[in-house]
């Protein structure tokens, strides 16, 4: 068997954190990671400009089961409703590493990999004339500070921040542990953020290159499964979850 991919700047979680895709039906969740709701915090012009935590969930079930159809009328957690629901439960996201066939945007300070099938729709990468804008200036040290830190916040790792001098990407520090993104700015519910290099493995025994942030979808929508392509926000889709953002807030410097 190919031995497991692992992403430059991510380390593989205890083996016990391991998230199975059963092939009709749910996300089953090995090892009690930490699930909350992280909440998409706009800055005063509206931009997406950190995240905060909410409601705690309960994985104290060994596996728990994440429903991924979108159906349930348990969220986050599967009641059997993918049985009924009209979805698409077959997983066709490529096997290749995340950094396969990215574009590349340089400058003299930083460089940032962009690879686009991966975008979750957070909308970090906007905000303040936008990354590729900042990137282009990083000569200017605030510039360059927001390119890396909107970089950092992109949850799915599509976009990642690069030290050109030492050739590794700037990355935040995640323990193993899972997020219900909320997007209240556009009135939707979002992927399944997974963090911290815990492994994800398909029905048929593949696994998927481990990765320090990881955004799965939720929705059941996303035409990149089991990622998340930000169907969600077109969809104007709802987890229908009580909770509000008054948590711990992802700090203002991610790496």
């Amino acid at each position: 068997m190919a031995r497991q991919k692992i992403e430059i700047g991510s380390t593989p979680a205890d083996p016990k954190y391991k998230i199975a895709i059963t092939e009709k039906g749910p996300y089953l969740v090995y090892g009690n990671p930490p699930l909350s709701q992280q909440f998409i915090m706009p800055n005063s012009l509206g931009e997406s400009w950190y995240f905060q935590q909410g409601k705690n969930f309960a994985t104290e079930d060994e596996p728990t089961a994440i429903c991924r159809c979108g159906a349930s009328k348990k969220q986050p957690y599967c009641d059997g409703s993918h049985t009924k629901a009209d979805w698409d439960s077959r997983c066709n996201a490529s096997m290749s590493g995340l950094l396969d066939n990215v574009e590349i945007t340089s400058a003299e300070e930083i460089s940032i990999t962009d690879n686009r099938q991966y975008c979750a729709f957070a909308r970090f990468c906007d905000a303040a004339t936008g990354i590729w804008a900042l990137t282009e200036a990083s000569e200017e040290p605030i510039a360059k500070r927001i390119a890396i830190r909107e970089a950092s916040l992109c949850p799915s790792g599509r976009l990642m921040a690069w030290n050109n001098d030492a050739d590794k990407p700037y990355e935040p520090k995640y323990q193993p542990s899972l997020g219900l993104i909320e997007d209240n700015t556009i009135s939707a519910s979002g992927g399944l953020w997974v963090r911290g290099g815990i492994s994800i493995e398909r029905y048929d025994g593949r696994k998927y290159e481990i990765r320090n942030r990881a955004v799965l979808c939720r929705c059941g929508k996303s035409s990149n499964k089991p990622y998340c392509d930000g169907t969600h926000a077109a969809a104007g889709w709802r987890d229908k979850i009580d909770g509000i953002p008054d948590g711990v807030t992802v700090p203002e410097e991610v790496y």
